[in-house]
């Protein structure tokens, strides 16, 4: 009968092996659960309308922008969160929770300026990972810059955007 008995080391050894990864799982989850992050952006008003930043480019102040995350399968918005830009045009969003299944964008909502309050086509959106499973440890994802068009350019941006025909490709 003794043949047939485990050892009592190889109990406590199983025993503990079992309790790590249980609690590494838990601790796991945890993680995901209190999961924050930043959405740091910029908010431009395109001056000469040349559809990208210019050294004419003016940042807004004020402009309002929000988050959205979507679920992958079926398109659902399951998260959303607002904020404001600041006098450099500087946006910095809270946001909660784990969204590796999902697809999140900054995505512009208003322009505190009528004469630049068309959002520029292309740059009304800026895609966002908001993961812990994607290799990037910090906690500040940042977006590219979203725009809003200037109803008329600039009398200097015929000037400025000529520089950018020079350069032949």
């Amino acid at each position: 009968m003794a043949k047939h008995q485990i050892p009592g080391m190889a109990i406590v050894a199983a025993c503990f092996v079992v309790v790590v990864v249980l609690l590494s799982s838990l601790a796991c989850e945890a993680r995901h659960v209190r999961s924050r992050f930043v959405v740091q952006g910029r908010v431009f008003c395109d001056t000469c309308r040349a559809g990208f930043e210019t050294p004419a480019t003016t940042y807004l102040a004020g402009a309002k922008v929000r988050i959205e995350c979507r679920a992958r399968s079926t398109g659902i918005q399951t998260y959303n969160a607002e904020g404001s830009t600041d006098e450099r045009g500087v946006y910095r969003i809270p946001v909660t929770g784990e969204h590796e299944h999902e697809i999140c964008e900054s995505v512009l909502v208003s322009s505190p300026h009528s004469g630049c309050a068309v959002a520029l086509k292309g740059r009304e959106r800026a895609r966002v990972h908001l993961t812990r499973n994607n290799g990037i440890a910090s906690e500040t994802r940042f977006a590219n810059s979203l725009g809003f068009e200037k109803d008329t350019p600039l009398p200097a941006c015929g000037e400025l955007l000529k520089q950018y025909e020079e350069y032949q490709i």
